[in-house]
């Protein structure tokens, strides 16, 4: 099926209309039209091919909301109109450790990503095959890799949730994070936006580190308990010893040591940004037996656990809908800080003219 896009033709070259191949639903597989695409800094850094590797043309979208609008003949868990959404991958192997454990994520041969990845045929990576995300009106997925979009949740404002939700709340799940705990959350962004919503609905006490004075109010209105700008060195001694957690959400590069010094003993920090590589002193670390740990997103029985708390606490991501004749002026947006605090594509654009 001849399907409407926008790719990136090349590194760095403006995102422009294209048309994607999608097959018909095979015996376990759905067809679904495509409502909304959230925009992921991730999305800029592939375009761009910062992180190389990139698959050329390229079209993004990883935070997919829709509507089935077809089923395979052997498809048991869905239904036309089943609104539904796509996240960051949409195959695995299947077999290995992580796979049997629900971590899909982790998966030792390699998960098949929504966009800029390749296929899988007969439970392996086919590289005639790329896959195509979601900056385009349908996209055909495995049963098993679909998620079901609770009733209460926005659609436009759901769609950031298959990737900044899930990121945000994996870690706090994964390392208990419980009512009363004291986090700290760095940066406040699409990331760190949702984890002062998510971290607050678990009932912690949050606070938010930034160094921008501006998002104070901001901080305030998610949910933020408190708010200290960190461009204030004497934050870190002041503070020395406060949290229990933090959750580090910046991408540009900082010192991983001032932060873990605010760290209680036994205390955890976990980084979701990708920054340029930093020193990290063993002393930062010994002394008071903190952890310094990673998380990636999270397999799909826990994003649909995190989907499905979001609908029972009444947490969305705060978005600015656009048409997609936007994307590259948002992509320079983004880059300069200018959304509060994601963009979602309204793929129905898709079909109008530029």
């Amino acid at each position: 099926m001849k399907t409407p896009a926008y790719a990136a033709p090349a590194a760095k070259a403006p995102l422009a209309p294209f048309t994607v191949e999608r097959r018909e639903p095979g015996a376990h597989e759905v067809l679904i039209d495509i409502k909304y695409c959230g925009v992921c800094h991730s999305d800029i850094h592939q375009a761009r091919d910062e992180w190389g590797g990139s698959i050329f043309p390229m079209v993004p979208g990883h935070e997919i909301v829709g509507v089935v609008a077809k089923v395979g003949n052997a498809v048991s868990r869905w239904n036309a109109g089943d609104v539904v959404g796509v996240g960051c991958f949409v195959d695995s192997c299947r077999h290995c450790e992580a796979c049997r454990a629900g971590e899909e994520q982790f998966c030792s041969e390699g998960m098949s990503v929504t966009y800029n990845g390749y296929e899988r045929s007969g439970g392996k990576l086919d590289r005639s095959r790329p896959t195509y995300g979601g900056y385009s009106t349908r996209i055909t997925v495995d049963e098993n890799y679909v998620l079901r979009i609770p009733a209460g949740i926005p659609l436009d404002r759901a769609a950031p949730l298959l990737c900044a939700g899930i990121t945000t709340y994996s870690p706090l799940r994964h390392f208990g994070v419980e009512a009363g705990d004291k986090i700290a959350v760095v940066g406040l962004g699409g990331l760190g936006h949702m984890a002062v919503k998510i971290a607050k609905a678990m009932g912690a006490h949050v606070t938010v580190l930034s160094h921008s004075e501006s998002k104070r109010d901001d901080a305030r209105r998610l949910g933020a308990d408190d708010f200290l700008v960190t461009k204030d060195e004497t934050v870190f001694t002041q503070h020395a010893g406060r949290f229990d957690f933090i959750l580090d959400t910046i991408s540009a590069q900082h010192d991983y040591n001032a932060y873990l010094g605010l760290l209680r003993r036994d205390g955890t920090m976990v980084l979701v940004g990708v920054p340029d590589p930093t020193p990290v002193h063993a002393f930062s670390l010994i002394g008071g037996r903190k952890r310094l740990a990673g998380s990636l997103i999270g397999g799909i029985r826990e994003t649909q656990e995190m989907l499905d708390f979001c609908a029972a606490h009444g947490v969305a991501s705060d978005i600015e809908l656009i048409p997609i004749q936007q994307i590259n002026q948002a992509y320079e947006r983004m880059i300069k800080g200018d959304v509060r605090y994601r963009f979602v594509i309204d793929i129905a654009s898709l079909g109008k003219a530029a």
